[in-house]
C-alpha cells in the first residue's frame, strides 16, 4: 500500500549476465577485467555484412539450470527473433532475444516479506544478448559507445504482476540473486552490471481488478535502489491520479542523487520492435536427456540449505538466513563448523568478528584474508580453552591485518592460564593485597567482585580464564568471611 485506498502492482524483468567465458553468439571473450573499450569485439557482435551467429552451448545449459531451479517448464523447442530499435549501442539495429517462444515457461520464487512465506509467479525465462555500453562525456558535450558488451549471453526473467510493494521487489530480487549465484550461473556483481533490474508499476484503487497505466524503471543495479525508487514512483503516481491528473505509459530512470524518478521516454509496444523469427538461427531443440543431465548437476538450493542449517546444525532462522546470502558465505561457514564441530561458534564468530571486519573494508567473503581453515584453527584453540575470547579476538585482529597464524601468535603471546592451582594462589595474591575491599564486599559491595577479577586478570596479564577466575574469587570471598 501506497497510500490509503491505494494498492501497487509491480512485475520486475531482471537480467541476469551469464557466467561464459565466450559471448552467445561467437568465440569472443564475454568479459575482461580492465579491457580496454571496443577490445571485446569481433565482426559477429559489430554486425558486418555476411556473418553468421553460432549458438553457445553453455549459454543454454546455464538458462536450462536457473530454468529447473525455480520450477520452470523446460520447452522441447524455442526459436529467437529479431527485436528492432535503433540505438547507438545497437550494432546491427536490433537485439537477438526470445519472443513468443522462450526457452522456459512457469515457476516461481518462494521467499519471505516481513516474516512471511510469499510466492512470486514467474512468465519467462529467456535468452538474449545483452547491447554495448553508451557513455556520456558531459565535459566534452560527446558520448562514446563501448562494445564490449554488445553479445555477452543474457537471460531475462519475468515474473507475473503478482508483487503488492517496495518490500516484495526487493525480497523477490534478493531471493533471485541468491539462487543464480549459488547455481554459478553468474557472479551476480551488480556494480558491473551482471544483475540489474527493470521494474513495472502501476497504481489502482484496492479493489479494482483491472490494472492502471504501467510505468518501466529501467537499470535498476541495487536492492535499495529498486526499493527507493518504486517507493517514490508509487508515491508521483497516486498523486498525479488523486490530482484529476493521467499517467502516461512510459519509461523513467531513477534518479538516486535526487531521489526521484526522471522521464527517460515513451514506453515502448511489442509491435513497436518489429519482432520476427530470426533467419540465421535455427530452431533451438531440447530434449529430455539434455535436461535430465542439467538436472543432475544442481546444487542444494539457498532455502533448502538454511533450512539445513536449522534442523541439523541447530542454528537459529536468523543466523542461517544470514550465512546463506551468498554461496560463499555459506560454503566458508561449513567449512570452519565443520573443521571445528561447534556450529553454533562458527556462526558467532562469522557474523560477528568476520563479517565486520569485513564489511569495514568493503571486502566480499571471497575476498577475506582468513581463509576458513585459518579461523577453524583459532576456533579450536579457543574452544580447548587455550585461549580466552578476549585472547582470540586480539589474535584474530592481527590474523585479518598480517596474516599471522593462531599457531604463531599463541606461541609468541603465550596460552590462557586454565591450572587450577595457579589460579587459587592468583586469586589468594588479590585478595591478600586487598583487605580493605575484601572487608567492604563482606559489608555489603558485591560491585568489588568485578575489581578482584580485574586485580587477578592484571596479574596474569589478561592470560587467566576469566570464567573460572570469577568462580574463584567467589569461593575464596565466602571462605573468608
Amino acid at each position: 500500500m501506497s497510500a490509503a485506498g491505494w494498492e501497487a502492482v509491480i512485475g520486475l524483468e531482471i537480467h541476469v549476465q551469464l557466467a561464459t567465458r565466450t559471448k552467445i553468439f561467437c568465440a569472443t571473450e564475454a568479459s575482461r577485467d580492465g579491457a580496454e573499450p571496443n577490445t571485446l569485439v569481433d565482426p559477429v557482435t559489430l554486425g558486418m555484412p555476411g556473418v553468421l551467429p553460432v549458438l553457445n552451448r553453455e549459454v543454454v545449459e546455464l538458462a536450462i539450470r536457473l530454468g529447473l531451479a525455480l520450477g520452470c517448464t523446460i520447452a522441447p523447442r524455442s526459436r529467437f527473433s529479431r527485436k528492432h530499435y535503433f540505438y547507438p549501442d545497437l550494432p546491427k539495429g536490433y537485439q537477438i532475444s526470445q519472443y513468443d517462444e522462450p526457452l522456459c515457461t512457469g515457476g516461481a520464487i518462494v521467499t519471505e516479506v516481513d516474516g512471511e512465506e510469499r510466492r512470486f509467479r514467474l512468465t519467462r525465462i529467456h535468452l538474449e544478448e545483452d547491447a554495448g555500453k553508451t557513455v556520456h562525456d558531459a565535459l566534452r558535450n560527446r558520448s562514446l559507445v563501448d562494445y564490449n558488451r554488445a553479445g555477452v549471453p543474457l537471460v531475462e526473467t519475468v515474473s507475473e504482476p503478482d508483487l503488492r510493494s517496495p518490500a516484495d521487489a526487493m525480497a523477490y530480487m534478493k531471493a533471485m540473486h541468491r539462487i543464480v549465484t549459488a547455481l554459478g550461473v553468474s557472479d551476480g556483481n551488480m556494480e558491473q552490471g551482471n544483475f540489474r533490474c527493470d521494474a513495472n508499476v502501476s497504481v489502482r484503487r484496492v479493489g479494482d481488478p483491472r490494472l492502471g497505466t504501467k510505468v518501466e524503471l529501467k537499470n535498476i543495479n541495487s536492492f535499495r535502489f529498486v526499493g527507493r525508487g518504486l517507493e517514490h514512483e508509487i508515491a508521483r503516481q497516486v498523486d498525479v491520479l488523486e490530482a484529476g491528473g493521467h499517467l502516461v505509459q512510459e519509461t523513467r530512470l531513477w534518479d538516486e542523487a535526487a531521489g526521484v524518478t526522471r522521464p527517460m521516454r515513451t514506453k515502448e509496444m511489442a509491435h513497436d520492435y518489429r519482432y520476427f523469427p530470426d533467419p540465421d538461427l535455427m530452431v533451438l531443440e531440447v530434449d529430455e536427456a539434455w535436461i535430465e543431465r542439467v538436472r543432475a548437476t544442481l546444487p542444494e538450493l539457498p532455502r533448502a540449505r538454511t533450512q539445513r542449517f536449522v534442523d541439523a546444525l541447530g542454528l537459529s532462522a536468523y543466523d542461517a538466513d544470514v550465512l546463506t546470502q551468498s554461496a560463499a558465505r555459506a560454503d566458508y561457514f561449513e567449512a570452519v563448523a565443520q573443521a571445528v564441530g561447534d556450529p553454533k561458534l562458527a556462526a558467532n564468530w562469522i557474523q560477528g568478528e568476520l563479517l565486520g571486519l569485513l564489511n569495514k573494508d568493503g571486502l566480499d567473503i571471497e575476498a577475506s584474508p582468513v581463509p576458513a581453515e585459518r579461523l577453524a584453527e583459532l576456533l579450536v584453540l579457543l574452544r580447548d580453552e587455550r585461549l580466552s575470547s578476549k585472547m582470540a579476538k586480539a589474535c584474530f585482529a592481527e590474523m585479518f591485518s598480517s596474516s599471522v597464524a593462531p599457531a604463531d601468535w599463541l606461541a609468541a603471546h603465550g596460552a590462557q592460564i586454565t591450572d587450577e592451582d595457579t589460579l587459587r594462589a592468583m586469586v589468594a595474591a588479590a585478595l591478600d593485597a586487598h583487605p580493605d575491599e575484601v572487608a567492604g564486599f563482606h559489608a555489603g559491595k558485591a560491585q568489588l567482585l568485578g575489581f578482584f577479577v580485574g586485580q587477578v586478570m592484571k596479574q596474569s596479564r589478561g592470560k587467566a580464564n576469566p570464567q573460572r577466575v570469577n568462580q574463584l574469587v567467589r569461593s575464596q570471598l565466602e571462605e573468608r568471611r
